[in-house]
């Protein structure tokens, strides 16, 4: 499983560096029509819109894969070492229910119902730009899982934190 982990996490890296970079020139071009040429190029506004809430959903399942994604972690903290293990696992199912029931089923639900309307200005239909939803949601998913099978092992659990232990 942690072969598995490690070759995505590279492809989501590598994926979320051509997005950035693509998302830069596009933007680039945008602004360079725009200003020099005077001739403005009407696509660039939604491939970069696009860009971006692809490079945002595939680099947050990027981020949750790290555990460097934004995380209350008071109540982790606060709980003694035997309990952290239960903590845990009780986040990381909370976010694979919200990966499999938001992203996932939801993504495919706004899939397919814009599966057949079409992006004006562009070859590709809104269905086909949404399919970012869903395949991060699998991708988080599957890092979910990962995760709680390692913190069930006592694998990958926050370190115990001095200044929470010392107030306690």
């Amino acid at each position: 499983m942690t072969a598995i982990k490690n070759s995505l996490d590279v492809a989501l890296r590598w994926l979320c560096i051509v997005l950035f970079v693509a998302l830069v020139l596009v933007v680039v071009w945008q602004v360079f029509s725009r200003q020099v040429v005077q001739s403005p190029a009407t696509w660039t506004t939604s491939v970069a819109q696009y860009l971006f809430v692809w490079l945002a959903l595939f680099g947050s399942a990027w981020v949750f894969s790290e555990k460097e994604h934004i995380a209350v972690d008071f109540l982790t903290r606060l709980v003694r070492v035997n309990g952290t293990r239960g903590m845990e696992i009780t986040v990381n199912v909370v976010i694979l229910a919200f990966a499999v029931l938001i992203l996932v089923w939801g993504g495919l639900r706004g899939v397919d119902l814009t599966w057949s309307q079409k992006v004006s200005g562009l070859p590709v239909n809104i269905g086909t730009m949404y399919l970012a939803l869903p395949i991060s949601g699998l991708i988080m998913t599957f890092y979910s899982i990962f995760h709680i099978v390692e913190a069930f092992h006592g694998r990958g659990l926050p370190s115990d934190d001095e200044e929470i232990r010392e107030a306690v």
